[in-house]
């Protein structure tokens, strides 16, 4: 089966491929980083069971990981609950400048991932199979690469409206990075058993062999 062959209802396919998609993977796509007891570094979609497992730093991928959608219009609100939008990008690179531009002009709500550290490389490279930026996440619908034509069809299939209705004054969130790195709580120092007080007045203990309790 090819793109082609669906050319006569591409919006319907595309919508099609959306929902079930999304119903399907969207909640698999949070990963966790886990940091072993031994010191070794592993990804997963799913929390250690306890904390001696590991410590976990949760990347913020996927539906948990949505922009903030309570200020928005109902109907738009509808569309980012069921298909978050998520961009992956890094610094110095121009097709992930020209894909926040589009969104945004577009007025499209979305969260936005950094990847510049190798444990963010690892994590991508998990997520979509290489390292490539940017990539563009709507709902569990993974886009490669910055495309106009190709962002905007998927971007149309979800339910986005083509120009912005965001209300005046939204601002989007700040960037974070893919791997958010969680630090131990610090452990509180444990406090000392208070020494047994001395009580000065109190008279000699009795010694068999000074009845008279005579010191020098």
């Amino acid at each position: 089966m090819t793109v082609q062959l669906f050319k006569a209802k591409p919006a319907l396919w595309l919508a099609s491929a959306l929902v079930l998609g999304f119903a399907v993977t969207a909640s698999a796509q949070t990963v966790y980083r886990i940091v072993g007891p031994d010191g070794k570094v592993s990804f997963s979609d799913k929390p250690p069971a306890n904390p001696e497992q590991g410590k976990i730093a949760a990347t913020g991928i996927g539906a948990a990981g949505a922009a903030s959608a309570s200020n928005l219009p109902f109907e738009l609100r509808q569309v980012v609950s069921k298909f978050p939008v998520t961009l992956y990008s890094s610094a110095k690179c121009g097709p992930c400048d020209s894909g926040r531009s589009m969104l945004t002009n577009r007025g499209i709500p979305f969260t936005e991932k950094t990847v510049n550290t190798n444990e963010d490389s690892e994590a991508l490279q998990r997520l979509t199979g290489d390292t490539s930026l940017p990539v563009l996440t709507i709902g569990s619908q993974r886009l490669k690469g910055m495309s106009d034509a190709e962002w905007n069809q998927y971007l149309d299939a979800a339910g986005y409206p083509k120009s912005s209705q965001l209300p005046l004054g939204y601002r989007y969130a700040a960037a974070t990075p893919l791997v958010q790195i969680a630090k131990p709580a610090p452990v509180a120092p444990k406090e000392k058993a208070p020494e047994p007080k001395v009580d000065l007045t109190a008279p000699p203990a009795f010694n068999p062999a000074n009845p008279a309790g005579i010191t020098f």
